[in-house]
């Protein structure tokens, strides 16, 4: 249980400043534009299940990459921290703008919402590739132990990613109201916070994969 709520508090920290439910609501707002309330929740329901599916997917097949290219997950653990870190660092000190940019072509009629579930609502207005590379070094680093703790290491990462996908359905379902309540200097305020816990994970991160190696390294 201890290694279960370790990995979901490893995930959800991870990716929560990325995902950004609280401001990716704030640009699906603008880019889906008035209308009904059923309409904001049908599109928030299929983004959440789409981003669940999509980062389930990454979670499972990370590995498997890993070994085909012949990556070793210490190799993976430093090269992933190493992006986390400088992902929070960024992120610590970006200029207040906008949380996330609206991707080219976002823009349309309500007829054509449905077609944009995936892209680019889901991929990459809600996980973009700084997610995906997270959830690849997340499966490395919940892959070094045997199977047991194996599958309790992703059950948490993958318990952070299902609580992560309901902030997303509830923060899209009602954005309009967000959007009348929460400004974004209050966002932008928000993920500065969380950006200074995502160099610190990042940086814990590199430290086990260096670790690993310098251990490997004293056995010869």
């Amino acid at each position: 249980m201890e290694q279960f709520a370790a990995f979901f508090g490893l995930a959800f920290s991870a990716l929560l400043p990325l995902i950004n439910p609280l401001g990716s609501a704030l640009v699906f707002i603008g880019v889906v534009g008035p209308a009904p309330r059923a309409v904001y929740r049908h599109l928030a329901r299929r983004i959440a299940v789409s981003t669940i599916v999509f980062l389930t997917v990454i979670e499972l097949v990370g590995t498997a990459v890993l070994k085909f290219f012949g990556i070793s997950l210490p190799v993976m653990q430093v090269s992933g921290g190493l992006v986390l870190a400088a992902m929070g660092w960024s992120l610590l000190n970006r200029e207040q703008q906008t949380p996330k940019e609206v991707p080219a072509g976002c823009e349309g009629h309500l007829d054509d919402l449905e077609q944009k579930i995936f892209y680019p609502f889901t991929f990459p207005l809600t996980a973009g590739p700084g997610t995906i590379v997270v959830m690849v070094t997340l499966s490395a680093h919940a892959s070094v132990g045997s199977l047991i703790p194996d599958v309790i290491s992703y059950g948490g990462i993958l318990a952070a990613v299902l609580v992560l996908s309901i902030a997303v359905y509830f923060c899209y379902a009602f954005a309009p109201a967000i959007s009348a309540r929460v400004s974004p200097q209050t966002a932008h305020g928000v993920v500065r916070v969380i950006a200074f816990v995502l160099l610190c994970i990042g940086v814990q991160i590199t430290w086990n994969g260096a670790e690993a190696m310098l251990q490997t390294v004293l056995r010869k």
